[in-house]
């Protein structure tokens, strides 16, 4: 499974910073669908960029993908990921961050659409899941494996 959208040669690790944002014991997550048609879910963020925090790229990747400012930016813990994608082997570390939206309104919202790209070319459809869809018996699937234990503990 590949979580994320950038790929690397097989032999790079790839650090990724990503935003967990809370609503009503919800978080938000960017609904992906692999080649295969499986689908998962994963919180915002991106690749941190060589000489950028990962604090900053939280920042910066929610501002990119959504056009959401964030604040109360808390670090969680960092997870790596070793997964199986289109016959190679991903290897990703990433630090987790909380961080709560500056324009409240976007609480309200069911869904909330943005690009992967700034020419809009690889749409991102974000929605709020509870970490009980995650659990248990057809449950959905949260990635990077460990969040879920993470944002439960």
């Amino acid at each position: 499974m590949n979580h994320g959208k950038t790929r690397l040669p097989p032999w790079r690790i790839r650090p990724v910073a990503l935003c967990v944002i809370w609503r009503t014991g919800q978080i938000l997550v960017a609904e992906n669908i692999e080649p295969d048609g499986q689908v998962f879910y994963r919180p915002l963020g991106g690749s941190i960029e060589f000489g950028e925090h990962s604090r900053d790229t939280v920042r910066r990747e929610m501002l990119e993908e959504i056009k959401a400012e964030i604040n109360q930016i808390e670090y969680l813990g960092t997870i790596e990921t070793i997964f199986p994608y289109l016959g190679q082997t991903g290897h990703e570390i990433m630090q987790i961050y909380q961080a709560e939206f500056i324009d409240s309104n976007l609480y309200q919202q069911s869904v909330i659409n943005g690009s992967e790209l700034p020419d809009g070319s690889l749409p991102i459809k974000a929605v709020w899941k509870s970490l009980t869809e995650f659990q248990g018996q057809n449950a959905l699937i949260l990635v990077p494996d460990g969040l879920l234990e993470m944002l439960s503990s």
